[in-house]
């Protein structure tokens, strides 16, 4: 959990200091620190919410919160500009699947009282009180629609992809004043802070909403790519496109659209899945190259159409243990999540699992947290085994997961 660790070590040091200088201060910390109970939020995209569930254990739900508390002002402005009104039904009937899309990430504040959430048809992020559930502030992107977003390591600053104008805001989380942003390649997705704080990584995927599916008509897909940049400054470190990379080990085929990715424990390695591929990919940061593929196993019951999988996503979702020893896999088309050891990247059990759409790390580092988007429920699978320990039922079509805090009290505010 990269942008979990750093904000631990950074508070053990500070302990450490303050005992020597300040003993009465280190008391205050520590019950500031013990105030707070680390959670995960699940989004629940189609119908506007997020549950609040246990971080590990038996996963149990412990609250929900309404991310869309502004439906009715937000749809008076969609509904009074035509090309607002556009873009939002556009968004309705192709990346929707016919619905809206309310929330598609979200974290807590470091100090547990507020919720920061993209909300895709809204075209914004917002930052809701915990306790109230009413909206501290709202950012609206550039653009017609947000999606993935990333915290820093010091989890002060949030990094939303606006999909449509092709650029990435990075923003102060407790204000949600923007402290800068940057230039993507072709409808930005995904994005990751490095362990240290100093670089951005963002994952451009280009159209994947067209019917251009087959392989030779890959080149209508736009401009994807990966973009590093300073994240002091905001500016553009290197380019990194996979396609040269694919095409050297012979996959000229295969997509260059980087969707789900996670870095190693030393950073060494990303791991990432691509458009159509039931499996993902290792590449070496050093060599810059591509250096293992993995394909996963094909359902039967999955439609060889490429324009049947939804978004182009084939299997859309990935983690790692805390150790580094295992990846854990959505295989979202193919209706199952698996557990893979990264150094024989031998997969364990396929899970069944309904659609799955994402994959994350438990609080506790010994589970993979993947979210069924089929039948609205998130599931458990434990590293070590590979095999499910439970499912928990949550809201209308879940996606993102992510751990949390809030206060050690908290219960769900009235509008949730």
């Amino acid at each position: 959990m990269p942008a979990i660790r750093p904000r631990h070590l950074s508070s053990v040091a500070a302990a450490l200091a303050l005992t020597v200088t300040a003993p009465a201060a280190v008391a205050t910390a520590a019950d500031s620190s013990a105030a707070l109970r680390e959670v995960m939020f699940v989004g629940n995209n189609w119908d506007g919410t997020a549950d609040v569930i246990k971080s590990s254990g038996d996963f149990a739900k412990i609250g929900r919160v309404d991310v869309i508390p502004d439906k009715d002002e937000r749809m008076a402005e969609i509904n009074a500009d035509p090309i607002k009104w556009i873009y939002f039904m556009a968004i309705r009937n192709s990346v929707g699947e016919g619905h809206d899309q309310f929330v598609d990430d979200m974290y807590s504040t470091p100090d547990g009282t507020a919720m920061v959430v993209s909300r895709p048809s809204f075209a914004d992020v917002v930052s809701i009180d915990l306790a109230s559930g009413d909206i501290n502030w709202r950012f609206p992107v550039s653009g017609y629609r947000a999606d993935h977003m990333a915290v820093s390591p010091d989890g002060k600053r949030v990094a939303v992809s606006a999909s449509t104008s092709n650029t990435v805001h990075v923003l102060d989380i407790e204000s949600g004043e923007e402290l800068g942003k940057f230039a993507t390649g072709d409808k930005p997705h995904e994005n990751i802070f490095t362990q240290d704080g100093k670089y951005i990584y963002n994952m451009a995927i280009g159209d994947v909403n067209t019917q251009t599916d087959a392989p030779w008509l890959d080149w209508t897909k736009g401009d994807r790519r990966i973009t590093v940049v300073d994240a002091a400054t905001y500016q553009q470190v290197k380019v990194i496109d996979m396609r040269p990379r694919l095409d050297a080990i012979g996959l000229t085929d295969y997509s260059d659209a980087v969707r789900p990715a996670v870095f190693s424990p030393d950073e060494s390695k990303l791991y990432f899945q691509v458009s159509f591929f039931n499996g993902f990919f290792e590449y070496d940061l050093a060599t810059d190259r591509i250096t293992r593929t993995k394909t996963l196993p094909k359902n039967p019951a999955t439609s060889d159409d490429r324009t049947t999988y939804v978004n182009d996503s084939r299997h859309h979702g990935l983690s790692m243990s805390p150790d580094g020893g295992k990846l854990c896999v959505a295989g979202t088309m193919d209706d199952y999540a698996t557990v893979v050891n990264r150094t024989t990247l031998q997969e364990g059990p396929l899970v069944t699992a309904s659609k799955p759409y994402w994959a994350t790390v438990s609080g506790d580092g010994k589970s993979c947290v993947v979210s069924e988007s089929g039948t609205d429920q998130v599931t458990a699978i434990d590293f070590a085994t590979g095999r499910k320990q439970v499912s928990v039922p949550v809201g209308d079509h879940p996606q993102r997961v992510r751990l949390a805090h809030v206060p050690a009290d908290w219960t769900s505010p009235s509008a949730g």
